[in-house]
């Protein structure tokens, strides 16, 4: 297993609004700003990606809603050591849903 590990963001559909689960994770989610999904893997971002899209171990909102990485909301935060890679997930997850994202992330 990789000692390191990827921050990634998806941009998401305005669609996923319609979910009443997004909506009630995002009480603070303001409509001028994107929604998003934000995950960690051990793989190139674009792959992981591209597994959400085609189904294969896929968060079901990355997959029906996914849209295109947002790269520059991760790139530089790459890579994560194994150790800090949950921890830096729900950091940047809360730090976009503070200012008014629309984020899921598991």
């Amino acid at each position: 297993m990789s000692r390191v590990k990827n921050l990634y963001v998806i941009r998401l559909d305005r669609a996923v609004l319609q979910e009443p689960k997004f909506r009630s994770e995002n009480p603070g989610y303001r409509r001028w700003k994107p929604c998003v999904y934000v995950g960690v893997t051990s793989l190139d971002p674009e792959e992981r990606f591209r597994q959400h899209k085609s189904g294969y171990k896929a968060a079901r909102y990355a997959k029906k809603y996914g849209k295109y990485l947002m790269r520059r909301k991760y790139e530089k935060l790459n890579p994560v050591p194994l150790a800090e890679a949950e921890d830096r997930e729900r950091d940047l997850a809360e730090s976009l849903r503070r200012r008014g994202y629309g984020v899921w992330q598991r």
